[in-house]
């Protein structure tokens, strides 16, 4: 009896797998996507040796003013005074371990993806020639903020139509040392920052994912780099005759030439990366430092890699589960990278599975050490580069 009851237990379950499947493939052709994926061509991912040989450098880190801060992304020193921006929508200066709040952008209620826009969300910080910070936030625009008073002054809105268009997510900007020019990029025109996993997955380049100049002086703002896949974090080089902006769907970086021969010409700084690089800063020995958002793990699977020319899979994901859900999936794991002034790999410091450090988004070097923001941890961590 027992095959047959055995028949039987493979018929029924058949036919309820069977029951269950088609209803669920029918609610799932019949249900909206949010977004609208194209297949993206990425490069095998660069193998994780020699300079990017897999370590726990960066389990060295202390986390500082842990659960005092929310998501500070960007981070900037004036002497050994610290500012950052957070997730609640604020500028946080640290002095001498305390912290103040100096200024808002926005304004509350804060804490949900729907209060975002109003809330805002300071990204990208940077310290201009008179010691004024100047301040990317994803929603509002750009700002420079007065590290005293804490008074706000907007440079550009992100309501002004700029060749025909609002900006939708503003995200990083490098200035120049005379504070005449600031660089800085909207991500898109179709997502903001709350759906920043929808524009990674969609790998579209809208038109309106771009790099812009800003003149302090004319008050003009000009459209330099169209098309770009995820722009995100932006660095002019030491000289100034370049700015390097991140690429983050396309795992690269391009160069834009601001001045000199090239001036006007763009190419590709670093292609290939063993991550999804987000923002970039200067070194002291001359290079970069770049966050990875995520990894491309070589040997080992990248999930961003398996999905990247198959949209169909990615509608059936974005068809079922939130945006919350998915980056579940994304693996923890955190690295930061040191670039030569030529782009080639110096070193690279890991923290498999994200133990000490989760999320990076941002390396800024002080005095020996580096800081690490991030736009998910609740708080900041200190690396000392002679220790590692």
């Amino acid at each position: 009896g027992s095959t047959y009851s055995g028949k039987v237990f493979r018929v029924t379950f058949l036919t309820l797998a069977a029951s269950l499947t088609v209803p669920l493939l029918g609610v799932t052709v019949l249900l909206d996507c949010p977004i609208d994926p194209q297949p993206i061509s990425l490069k095998e991912p660069p193998l994780l040796t020699g300079a990017l040989e897999p370590n726990i450098r960066l389990r060295k880190a202390e986390r500082l003013w842990e659960n005092q801060l929310v998501g500070p992304e960007s981070i900037v020193n004036i002497g050994d005074v610290l500012f950052t921006g957070t997730a609640d929508g604020k500028i946080i200066k640290i002095e001498d371990g305390e912290i103040q709040t100096i200024a808002r952008i926005g304004h509350g209620p804060c804490g949900t993806r729907e209060d975002e826009p109003t809330c805002g969300r300071p990204l990208g910080i940077r310290v201009g020639p008179n010691n004024t910070l100047f301040v990317a936030d994803a929603y509002y625009g750009l700002y420079e903020v007065n590290p005293g008073t804490g008074e706000t002054k907007m440079l550009v809105s992100t309501k002004t139509l700029i060749e025909g268009q609002k900006l939708s997510f503003v995200n990083d900007l490098t200035v120049t040392q005379d504070g005449r020019k600031i660089y800085f990029t909207d991500s898109s025109s179709r997502w903001q920052r709350r759906d920043y996993l929808y524009l990674i997955m969609e790998g579209t380049d809208d038109g309106r994912q771009v790099l812009l100049e800003y003149d302090t002086v004319t008050k003009e703002v000009k459209v330099l780099m169209v098309g770009l896949r995820f722009p995100n974090g932006v660095q002019l080089s030491p000289a100034e005759d370049f700015v390097l902006v991140q690429e983050t769907t396309m795992a690269r970086i391009r160069r834009y030439y601001v001045s000199g021969l090239m001036k006007g010409g763009a190419d590709i700084f670093v292609e290939n990366m063993p991550g999804l690089p987000d923002n970039i800063r200067l070194s002291s020995s001359g290079g970069y430092w770049v966050a990875m958002s995520a990894v491309r793990p070589n040997p080992g699977f990248s999930l961003l890699d398996f999905l990247s020319e198959k949209p169909w899979i990615k509608r059936m994901i974005f068809k079922l589960l939130s945006q919350e859900t998915v980056t579940k999936f994304v693996p923890k794991y955190s690295l930061v990278v040191e670039l030569s002034e030529t782009g080639s790999y110096r070193r690279s410091f890991h923290d498999p599975n994200g133990v000490t450090v989760a999320y990076v988004s941002e390396a800024h070097e002080h005095n020996g050490y580096l800081y690490l923001g991030s736009f998910r941890s609740p708080f900041i961590c200190r690396l000392n580069l002679q220790h590692v």
